[in-house]
């Protein structure tokens, strides 16, 4: 999510229409391939992996400008498409076989270059973390979506997510005075972090009443606090690295919302939360 502007709780309209107009079309693409599951799922799932995961890369580059490029690089790639085709074919336990073997090549490119190059140890590090931050979350999100109710679960996580990431973008702008993180990120307020958390729980609440048959109101209002709080962490992990990096966005390929990490960053480490809390119910 990007940050709201911290100048007098206003916003160029223009920017803001840019806005709504890339949230609409992206709910609207991602409603239907949820609904329709299967291939068209796996296939938005694998966009965003690789999207995330390039971003990412250029975000955490080395001092000597590398990150985001070189055979390091494509092993991530190859990673991420293995991850998503294992959580699409419903093999999901295997995941953590391809995570293993992601590392295991990983270093073994790492031996080859070390000790000529001292900085592959680092970039072994930031190709890991990469795959385990953008990736994985999303191979989760596609194996919550294969369980009973799954096209459910997955909308409301999606529906806590974006509720409260508009109600802490609206209230942070409007009435935002006090700030939540300055030195992460300047334009997000508690304000706005309490007003989120709350539209996470309602959302929750609603959602597990209307649409979940496992789940109480009560039950969904927890759902709701415990993965609105994992997306608001997300934003300001992702808000970590584009200060690190010096940038104010991850990308430009979505008008108003920057990259792919700055619309995804919350639900990449809400989707872990909702998929452990799904299993703590029952078996899929």
């Amino acid at each position: 999510m990007q940050d709201p502007d911290p100048r007098a709780g206003k916003w160029q309209a223009a920017d803001h229409g840019r806005r709504w107009v890339t949230a609409l079309v992206a709910l609207a693409v991602l409603v239907a391939c949820v609904a329709a599951g299967g291939v068209a799922f796996s296939a938005l799932g694998l966009l965003g992996a690789l999207g995330c995961l390039r971003e990412f890369q250029k975000l955490a580059r080395a001092p000597d400008g590398r990150g985001e490029a070189g055979e390091l690089a494509w092993v991530g790639y190859a990673a991420a498409v293995a991850l998503v085709l294992v959580a699409h074919a419903g093999a999901w336990a295997a995941l953590p076989a391809v995570m293993a073997l992601h590392l295991v090549c990983c270093g073994a490119l790492g031996l080859r270059r070390f000790p000529a190059d001292r900085l592959v140890l680092a970039g072994v590090a930031r190709q890991v973390l990469g795959l385990v931050y953008c990736a994985l979350p999303i191979a989760l999100f596609i194996a919550l979506r294969s369980m009973p109710e799954g096209v459910a679960w997955v909308l409301l996580t999606c529906a806590v997510v974006f509720a409260g990431d508009s109600a802490a973008f609206y209230v942070g702008t409007l009435r935002g005075r006090h700030k939540l993180a300055p030195a992460i990120s300047p334009g997000k307020t508690v304000e706005g972090a309490i007003a989120g958390l709350a539209a996470s729980l309602l959302t929750g609440a609603l959602g597990a009443a209307g649409f979940l048959s496992g789940l109480s109101a009560a039950g969904g209002a927890a759902f709701g606090l415990l993965v609105g709080l994992a997306g608001q962490a997300g934003d300001l992990f992702e808000s970590c690295w584009k200060r690190a990096a010096g940038v104010k966005d991850s990308g430009s390929l979505l008008p108003g919302h920057g990259g792919f990490l700055d619309r995804l960053d919350a639900l990449l480490f809400a989707a872990p939360v909702a998929f452990g809390l799904r299993l703590g119910l029952g078996p899929p």
